[in-house]
């Protein structure tokens, strides 16, 4: 069960990301839930970095999936504009 909700949240962070940031990316459903894991991740690293210090690498919950994948999905447009 765990496995399904990370990927809801997934989805649902990668989609909200792709809203947010300007521009427009082709990418279909599986890219937006590798988006949005990727940018939980992110989230969860960024958010034990500020909070405790540590530079663990684990899960985050739906605001810092969705802020991650932001992060994530700015900086894969910056390096596609340089390739």
């Amino acid at each position: 069960m765990g496995l399904i909700v990370w990927l809801v949240v997934g989805l649902i962070a990668g989609f909200v990301a792709r809203a947010v940031v300007p521009g427009r990316e082709s990418m279909g459903a599986i890219g937006t839930i590798v988006l949005g894991l990727i940018g939980s991740l992110i989230g969860g690293f960024l958010g034990n970095l500020f909070v405790d210090g540590n530079l663990d690498i684990e899960a985050a919950g739906i605001i810092g999936s969705i802020l991650g994948a932001i992060v994530a999905l700015f900086a894969y447009k910056a390096m596609a504009r340089t390739a």
